[in-house]
């Protein structure tokens, strides 16, 4: 019952903003609004959305190795740089913070500062008790931000961050182009309306990116583009490593990749429709890889490697670390094992997530990379 009173009161919100958009909204402020309004997000609202008890499970609730395999590629960095900080943007339940900071202790590579870029105060509320919890003595060098550093110089981390960044829907039909949006229909549901689009960036970029013929529609995403930018612009010197399920551009915008690659989640069910309980559902679109790669060049960082999640966690060791976790025949061997086939099997997040290196002043092969980089394909 709470629930739905909860996703009711979401799409009363949103009714107000399409009523005061004069009946039509973005879908990029859908998405915002759904995800991320305060009290209401999905993100900003309390409720629990990561794990098992969740909608959906990210790498580093799958298991611990996840962060202890992504601690060697920071401690190579950290090392070449003397010091520095990491900056984990979007730290979800904390899990990953709290296991990398456990790995980097026991390997005595500890960076100067772990910062946590997070806008939830509840998820925030989370990750100061598991943080505390977990690795209690390296709580003096954590800290919570609410921006982006105003410079960085170490390794800033964003994991199944970019996915859940408000897109932009464009659709060409018959040689004309629409932006897709929301509005209300005759039965009173949320319901995409496609206006013409004009001649502008968006325009501009749908026209570079899209097949050359036929109809066609899909996500862009200059938000997320811009993050990328403002993050290579702040770099002094290090690594950004960004984490997420997506393709380059060849790929992305393959001509029977037609309808794009929106979804929704909600418990543990991928759906079709976005419009589905506002509020309690996620809603993510694929990452376009290629389009980040560019966002970080022309900010000034240097592609340093891209690869699938299961070769840059192979590269880093990961079958190293799940030998250290007992016998074969042990019960926590065996649920480590089920973990990496999840992480690495390319029918689960093996070929799927993808690992993309930019760096700034670093002259340093990359321990991720050094084996299957894809850097060509972007």
């Amino acid at each position: 019952m709470a629930e739905r009173e909860h996703s009711e009161r979401v799409a009363a919100h949103l009714v107000h903003m399409i009523a005061e958009a004069e009946g039509w909204i973005s879908f990029a402020d859908y998405m915002h609004a759904v995800l991320y309004a305060p009290g209401l997000g999905y993100y900003t609202s309390g409720a629990r959305k990561l794990g098992v008890g969740g909608d959906f499970v990210t790498a580093p609730e799958l298991t611990p190795l996840f962060g202890r395999t992504l601690a060697a590629q920071a401690a190579e960095v950290l090392a070449e740089l003397g010091t520095g900080e990491i900056v984990e943007v979007g730290p979800g339940s904390g899990v990953l913070a709290a296991d990398l900071l456990d790995a980097l202790a026991e390997e005595r590579a500890l960076p100067e500062r772990y910062l946590l870029l997070e806008v939830s105060p509840e998820l925030r509320q989370r990750q100061r008790e598991l943080l505390a919890a977990r690795v209690p003595g390296v709580m003096p060098r954590v800290v919570w931000i609410d921006t982006l550093p105003e410079r960085w110089r170490g390794v800033v981390i964003a994991n199944e961050l970019l996915d859940a960044v408000p897109a932009q829907l464009v659709a060409r039909r018959g040689g004309d182009w629409f932006e897709r949006g929301v509005t209300i229909d005759a039965g009173a549901r949320f319901a995409f309306h496609d206006r013409p689009l004009a001649l502008g960036p968006l325009h501009d970029m749908a026209q570079r990116r899209f097949p050359a013929h036929g109809d066609y529609a899909s996500e862009l995403n200059p938000t997320s583009e811009a993050l990328v930018a403002e993050l290579g612009r702040r770099c002094e010197r290090g690594l950004l490593l960004l984490i997420d399920y997506g393709f380059p551009a060849a790929e992305y915008y393959h001509p029977q990749r037609d309808a794009g690659t929106l979804m929704a989640h909600y418990r543990h069910h991928a759906l079709a429709d976005p419009f589905f309980c506002p509020g309690l559902t996620d809603i993510t679109a694929h990452v376009d890889f290629s389009a980040m790669a560019r966002a970080g060049v022309a900010a000034g960082l240097t592609v340093a490697g891209f690869a699938t999640q299961a070769q840059f966690l192979l590269a880093c060791g990961l079958l190293g670390a799940l030998a250290r976790c007992g016998e074969p025949e042990s019960a926590r061997y065996l649920r480590a094992a089920n973990a990496v086939q999840r992480l690495t099997s390319p029918a689960e997040m093996g070929e799927l997530f993808k690992v993309l290196a930019l760096t700034r002043g670093l002259d340093l092969e990359l321990l991720g990379f050094r084996d299957g980089d894809r850097s060509h394909r972007l």
